[in-house]
């Protein structure tokens, strides 16, 4: 099947998501590139043991930002167009914790900082490169098989 450089970038989009998920230890339910109504793809989440000395909203909105983190990791521009949904949960995250609206958009610059790191470190690239082939080939994959990507298995 012959994919699209849109569903290329959805992909990894994507991927970095799970991987990010994944890596802050939240489970991941499935991921999809099949586009739908709302969406190009997405990574569904699922429940995850709550650890009340954890940063929740952190991690939720680093989890946000590593879609678009990835997907400019792979062409090296970001597309806050394209991640408008991302990059507006993420804002809101940040407006909950600081209040005004300039101390809110320096705090989810600091996470996208946090993301692009993460997907920086480590063998962590090579994960969302992974995940994302893995889309491209089957279009929809299980949280488990993303779990096992991530593994190395």
């Amino acid at each position: 099947m012959l994919m699209s450089e849109s569903q290329k970038l959805t992909a990894y989009h994507e991927a970095g998501h799970a991987v990010a998920a994944l890596a802050l230890g939240r489970p991941v339910a499935w991921v999809s590139i099949r586009p739908g109504r709302k969406y190009l793809g997405v990574c569904m989440f699922g429940k995850s043991v709550f650890r009340p000395s954890e940063d929740w909203l952190e991690r939720e909105a680093i989890i946000a930002l590593a879609g678009p983190a990835a997907e400019a990791g792979l062409t090296g521009e970001m597309d806050w167009v394209g991640a408008a949904r991302d990059h507006e949960y993420a804002f809101s995250l940040a407006r909950s914790r600081c209040g005004d609206e300039k101390k809110a958009d320096r705090q989810v610059n600091r996470w996208l900082a946090k993301a692009d790191h993460l997907l920086g470190s480590g063998n962590t690239w090579e994960l969302v490169e992974r995940i994302a082939a893995e889309l491209i080939r089957l279009e929809e994959i299980s949280g488990r098989a993303v779990r096992h990507l991530f593994d190395g298995r």
